[in-house]
């Protein structure tokens, strides 16, 4: 599923009638980077794909494979010009989903995402996220904002969340909650593996009902 998803960001992207260099120097990053993630040359940080997928306005769920192809924002031009999208091996209809069907997105940095089983209309982003020893959200250390509200729950490990000023430790059976537009980061100090399960709500509605609000989510600094 790697090789994946620079394609299905290069296809949205193009799809908008997007420059390279635009949409890199709109999440912060430099146009080499962002094409090397869209030729599956080196993969996004967590912070840098969800910058990607609040300005290209699609869900998480979409990159990883769905049984359409990813979808522009509701005010975004037609996609005339968008490469085709591989579907996934599972359409989204489906009440069940195998592990071994899961969909994956290997991390630069050490986070793993597995994407569960999803419903056609995309209102949340379900995930099995597994933070290896020394993993961060952030390779540069910075915290992250991003629309939606974050549940997420630990199965295994321990994963520190510094939250605005707040730091926290999460063990096995520790849940959180918090609006994700709140600066944050996820790191694992320990020498074992963290697995837990996320699911990001609201984040495509919150895009769609506020204008600009993908902007403006952008538009705030990353805090060290």
């Amino acid at each position: 599923m790697n090789e994946m998803l620079g394609p299905r960001l290069r296809a949205v992207r193009v799809g908008q009638n997007l420059s390279l260099r635009s949409v890199a120097s709109a999440i912060g990053v430099s146009p080499s980077l962002l094409s090397q993630v869209e030729t599956g040359k080196t993969q996004p940080s967590v912070s840098t794909l969800y910058l990607l997928v609040n300005h290209l306005g699609v869900s998480i769920d979409e990159l990883l494979g769905s049984d359409t192809a990813p979808s522009p924002a509701a005010d975004a031009p037609p996609r005339e010009s968008a490469a085709p999208v591989a579907a996934t091996e599972a359409p989204a209809d489906q009440p069940v989903q195998r592990a071994a069907d899961n969909p994956v997105i290997e991390m630069e940095n050490g986070v793993v995402w597995e994407r569960m089983a999803v419903g056609p209309t995309h209102a949340v982003d379900p995930l099995i996220v597994t933070y290896a020893p020394g993993a961060s959200s952030s390779i540069e250390g910075m915290m992250m904002r991003h629309a939606g509200v974050e549940y997420a729950y630990l199965l295994s490990g321990e994963l520190t969340l510094r939250l605005d000023s707040e730091t926290f430790v999460l063990g096995p059976g520790d849940s959180l909650c918090f609006d994700s537009v709140r600066p944050h980061m996820f790191f694992n100090h320990t020498a074992v593996p963290a697995r837990g399960i996320w699911f990001v709500v609201g984040r495509r509605e919150f895009l769609e009902q506020w204008d600009g609000a993908a902007e403006s989510v952008e538009a705030l600094p990353d805090l060290p």
